[in-house]
């Protein structure tokens, strides 16, 4: 059960987009919908996390933030505890591209080593998401965000981390297509004809 969970994260604002982000279709398919069938090929559990639970009358494994306003660390903190495993992987529902290969390579890095989490690099920032977090990690991001710190860049810099440097990743991924979110209309567009 180390590596059983994945959650989405389905709870932004969207005010780029014009509309919420979690309707977003691709030839009349819910993005959303897209990634639930491609990590239900690697993954025993997955979970959204949204603030629109409506959305999902007919999805079981569905929960909104504990700890409301507070950004995607709140969606981490409730996907972790809800997860069943050890390790959660998370994505975003603007984060239309599901790299299986890269799923499996990071699990297979993490089964050797006792990590926090396992991210990875981006210059000099790192990727939130297409990323495995520890359930040891609820109780220290409860106590950021009771203390309003929002920041996940911040938060893991102080942690045990496996950081991927994106020369590794380019492997899995040349034009880091498996980090691509779609924040705008624009966005979308081009994704859709590129198709």
């Amino acid at each position: 059960m180390r590596f059983n969970s994945a959650v989405i994260l389905a709870g932004g604002k969207s005010s780029r987009m014009g509309f919420d982000k979690q309707l977003m279709r691709i030839k009349q398919q819910r993005v959303i919908d897209i990634l639930i069938s491609k990590l239900n090929e690697e993954f025993k559990e997955v979970i959204i996390v949204t603030n629109k639970p409506s959305y999902y009358n007919n999805y079981k494994n569905v929960f909104t933030d504990e700890i409301k306003k507070k950004g995607p660390l709140s969606g981490i903190h409730i996907g972790l505890k809800k997860a069943k495993s050890e390790y959660v992987y998370f994505t975003a529902c603007d984060m239309p591209n599901v790299n299986i290969s890269y799923i499996r390579y990071m699990k297979e890095k993490i089964s050797k080593i006792k990590v926090d989490a396992c991210v990875t690099k981006y210059k000099e920032r790192i990727e939130p998401f297409n990323s495995f977090y520890n359930k040891r990690l609820i109780t220290s991001i409860e106590q950021r965000l009771r203390n309003d710190e929002r920041s996940i860049y911040t938060f893991l810099k102080n942690r045990n981390c496996l950081f991927i440097e994106e020369k590794v990743a380019r492997k899995f991924s040349p034009t880091w297509d498996m980090f691509v979110n779609l924040n705008t209309k624009e966005d979308l567009q081009k994704y859709i004809k590129g198709k």
